[in-house]
């Protein structure tokens, strides 16, 4: 059983014993401590709470929103969800913040309550820990009987949701209906079944090959969009001659295509073709995190805009967004954030713009895909022993390579021209994670082997 307690939420995996699972008791635990923090904070009694379809949402919502009552709190319960609804929801609702009951790509055992602020955004790493020293330190106090908050159901935001994405200039539902795209997606049994079909008939697509699309929580593969778990759509897309296929995880807030080959379009690549049709329409500054591809950067320059790295993290994206005033911006795992609808994750405007993107484009989804820089990303681990001083190793990395262009805001990441390597450290095992990116897979292996020669060769000096 695990359960890890971070700055963002807490995540772990249901059953166990507590303080070792996601059991009851922490559920109640951290809730109650979040709950009494907006409080503090905020001064507003409210808060939003949505979950993903998971086995366990049901019990978890049942005690979340149990939790929050006894602390006077009004919750508004969006029901089955998606993690960008429920941000939407937080500001229009005037609440105190949001939890989001999912655990986003983990499998089926797992969930978490990941926690928002009054405008709908990710905790900061100040807030998080405060949260986490009142739950340490149970500081918190129920309201007496006739102070208990009151529950309401809203199941009007997958609409809503959907509404403020047509109204986006740079949607065009005429030019997507005039495509007459055929699209295969695959929702891993959970929310994207419910929203995504949704979205793309409101967008004008008549033609969608469902694959796990119903939201019962038993997740067909593992519910991570990588390559090698979406063998099943790859087949689909071909044997229905689709134009494309779109995948998205538990939460839908991060997202990928298929081409019309089979072949992957690179979850990497998803921010970079946004990006693309953003800049092309709004040229401006762009920002992902450290271990994302360098290709939007190229794509960023090609339009005349500037492209900035954040440390790895979407509350460390969104900060540096804000602070480069940054048309677009993201991760690399899929994940888009488009300041004009809001600062999260959110894979259905990702949908909305790509599909834009790739009607005005008039070619096939593959060949979109070779309009852009290829890079290949190579990710590999060094495990050390418990007692080893990581950030003294790394240091010591830095400055062999101190005459290369080299950044620590998160670890250490080192440029050669357009290759680099970054380093960071676990923060639960005594790991090095390694990522290196190249215009050739073998290089950026090689690239990444070099890497960890020089680390045996300065652990053997030692």
């Amino acid at each position: 059983m695990t359960l890890i307690k971070s700055i963002s939420g807490i995540r772990g995996t249901i059953g166990g014993i507590a303080g070792n699972g996601l059991t009851p008791i922490d559920i109640v635990k951290f809730t109650a401590a979040y709950g009494s923090w907006v409080i503090n904070k905020t001064n507003i009694r409210k808060i939003i709470v949505g979950r993903d379809a998971r086995i366990s949402g049901e019990m978890v919502n049942r005690l979340v929103i149990g939790t929050l009552q006894g602390l006077g709190i009004e919750v508004l319960d969006l029901g089955l969800s998606t993690t960008p609804t429920v941000e939407i929801a937080v500001p229009a609702e005037q609440a105190g913040g949001g939890i989001i009951l999912t655990a986003s790509h983990n499998p089926k055992q797992w969930n978490a309550l990941k926690l928002l602020n009054e405008k709908g955004e990710f905790i900061s790493d100040a807030d998080g820990k405060e949260v986490l020293d009142i739950a340490e330190n149970a500081e918190f106090a129920f309201a007496e009987v006739d102070h208990l908050g009151k529950v309401l159901e809203d199941n009007s935001y997958l609409q809503k949701h959907i509404d403020v994405i047509l109204a986006l200039p740079l949607v065009d539902v005429a030019a997507i209906k005039a495509a007459n795209f055929k699209v295969a997606i695959d929702c891993v049994n959970s929310t994207g079944g419910i929203f995504v079909p949704a979205l793309l008939r409101a967008l004008g697509v008549e033609t969608i090959h469902e694959l796990y699309c119903t939201p019962d929580g038993h997740f067909p593969h593992n519910p991570e969009p990588l390559p090698e778990n979406l063998t099943e759509i790859s087949k689909v897309v071909k044997e229905k001659a689709a134009d494309l296929g779109i995948v998205v995880d538990p939460d839908v807030d991060r997202l990928c295509f298929v081409c019309e080959d089979g072949s992957m379009f690179g979850e990497e690549y998803t921010l970079v073709a946004v990006a693309d049709y953003i800049l092309k329409n709004n040229p401006g500054n762009t920002v992902s995190n450290l271990s994302s591809t360098r290709a939007l950067r190229d794509v960023t320059e090609r339009s005349g805009g500037e492209y900035h790295a954040s440390a790895v993290g979407e509350v460390n994206v969104v900060n540096q967004m804000k602070a480069v005033n940054a048309v677009i911006g993201g991760e690399g795992n899929g994940g888009i954030i488009y300041p004009e609808l809001h600062y999260g994750r959110d894979a259905l405007v990702g949908i909305a713009l790509f599909l834009t993107h790739l009607a005005k484009f008039g070619k096939s989804i593959s060949l979109l895909r070779s309009s852009y820089p290829s890079y290949y990303i190579s990710k590999n681990k060094i495990t050390l022993t418990p007692e080893m001083d990581i950030d003294a190793l790394l240091l010591k990395v830095e400055e062999k390579y101190k005459n290369q262009p080299h950044s620590t805001i998160d670890g250490l990441k080192i440029e050669f021209d357009k290759e680099w390597v970054h380093l960071r450290r676990s923060n639960t095992e005594p790991i090095i994670r390694i990522y290196s990116e190249a215009e050739s897979e073998t290089v950026a292996e090689n690239l990444a082997s070099k890497i960890i020669s020089d680390i045996k060769e300065i652990l053997k000096l030692n």
